[in-house]
């Protein structure tokens, strides 16, 4: 009797251990997928302030539905893409931009699953081109998708 206790009570610690290291699997993955996005929004910014639109969208999905909001909605990663090349021609144009405030939202699924998230932020963009004051400041949110190729952003509404 007293082997068939410690073989019952074996078995309850392996499961509750098995337990634990999925809980702390899921949640290192978890905090990954929030590592990985400020990661591309750091190589994001880089591109931006290198001058290099191309590098810059790489963190978009080039999807038709990829969609921008800011002053007017933009569908597609190709429309998207021109857009900024024609608003953005040179790196004085372009500027230096920064980031703060960035808040990145992992959205799980019904099974725990993490597909999507949303990132929220502010930008602060110093220019000297395009006659204006220097200075463009604003708020943005994302929902960005996790890919075969990587987290991507499918919807940015920028104001």
């Amino acid at each position: 009797m007293t082997a068939r206790y410690f073989l019952l009570g074996f078995g309850i610690l392996l499961a509750v251990v098995g337990l634990g290291s999925t809980v702390s699997s899921h949640a290192a993955t978890a905090g990954d997928d929030a590592a990985v996005i400020r990661q591309v929004m750091e190589q994001q910014t880089a591109a931006w302030n290198r001058g290099d639109v191309a590098e810059f969208m790489r963190s978009y999905k080039d999807a038709p539905d990829t969609t921008f909001v800011g002053a007017s909605v933009r569908k597609g990663y190709r429309t998207i893409l021109e857009s900024y090349r024609k608003h953005y021609a040179t790196k004085e144009q372009m500027g230096r931009l920064t980031y703060a405030d960035l808040d990145v939202r992992l959205l799980p699924d019904a099974h725990g699953e993490v597909r999507y998230a949303a990132v929220t932020g502010r930008f602060h963009l110093d220019r000297t081109a395009r006659g204006e004051a220097g200075q463009d400041d604003g708020v943005f949110s994302l929902l960005w998708e996790k890919t075969a190729d990587g987290w991507k952003i499918i919807l940015d509404h920028t104001s």
